[in-house]
């Protein structure tokens, strides 16, 4: 399936036509990524995924092809061709022995129902850890094992267990434990250290909200009330159930969260179309 969800893409600075899109683009050779989430035609936290960008980038020790104020241009440019409101956009840096490119592409929208906000979403072990989980690295191989065992149990997101039993992230959001009034997640250092986690961290921070940073054993994780992920797309999500154990989905802490990370996103978006316009 094509990856590329629209009528256009970017490719080196230049708009192109869908139909010339190919996933060798972005799967031959190393990449490094970013996926940004649209609202009202404009990106969220767009400094926070240049600045991850860039730091991919310089872990990997891979060239920066474009600067921020170029995918800047790019981004509005796209966004002006396509008209498309609520939508992820996907940033690739592509690396093979013969050449560099760089893309800025939409991508089909997975985004939880109202229903999966009310009643939650199930989850499901997988036995695996990110070779480097500070830089956003495109792992194939991976993400198809992933995919394909989410769909064979019926699963919306994996939690990554690492060889001691411990639970790290998710296969495409962080993850918090939620034990009376405070919450727990893994240290920095052991996690892909996602855009809507920081705002969260953020949040708990203004409010006087207690945060633990430690990986929750797998065999441990009925010690806790509530379980949910953070991401990009799924933005604040519950968990009903982590294969066979259960949690509560009706905690206030969890919706106040969710109320103030929206109120971080709307002032993003001022933010940029501050920025993105002439003085």
């Amino acid at each position: 399936m094509n990856e590329c969800y629209g009528k256009k893409f970017i490719l080196n600075g230049k708009l192109q036509p869908a139909e010339i899109f190919d996933n060798s683009f972005i799967y031959d050779g190393d990449s490094i990524y970013e996926v940004i989430r649209m609202v009202k035609g404009n990106p969220v936290f767009f400094h926070d995924h240049m600045e991850r960008l860039e730091t991919s980038a310089r872990l990997q020790k891979k060239e920066l092809l474009a600067d921020r104020s170029i995918l800047r241009r790019d981004i509005i440019n796209l966004s002006k061709k396509e008209r498309r409101k609520e939508m992820n956009l996907k940033i690739v840096f592509n690396y093979t022995e013969d050449s560099s490119n760089y893309l800025i592409y939409f991508i089909e929208p997975i985004y939880p129902s109202e229903e999966q906000y009310k009643q939650g979403v199930k989850g499901i072990f997988f036995y695996a850890e990110r070779k480097d989980p500070e830089s956003k690295v495109i792992n194939h191989k991976l993400r198809s094992s992933i995919y394909h065992k989410l769909i064979l149990e019926g699963g919306y997101e994996a939690l990554l267990v690492n060889e001691n039993n411990c639970i790290t992230e998710g296969s495409r959001s962080n993850i918090f434990f939620l034990k009376g009034n405070t919450l727990v997640t893994s240290p920095d250092d052991t996690v892909l250290n996602g855009i809507t986690r920081k705002y969260i961290l953020e949040i708990c921070k203004e409010n006087k909200i207690k945060v633990g940073f430690t990986c929750v054993n797998v065999d441990d994780i009925t010690d806790y009330d509530a379980v949910f992920m953070t991401g990009t797309s799924p933005m604040v999500l519950q968990f009903n159930c982590i294969d066979d154990v259960y949690f509560n989905v009706r905690i206030p802490l969890i919706e106040l969260l969710r109320e103030k990370y929206l109120l971080k996103v709307e002032e993003s978006i001022r933010q940029f179309f501050m920025d993105s316009t002439p003085q």
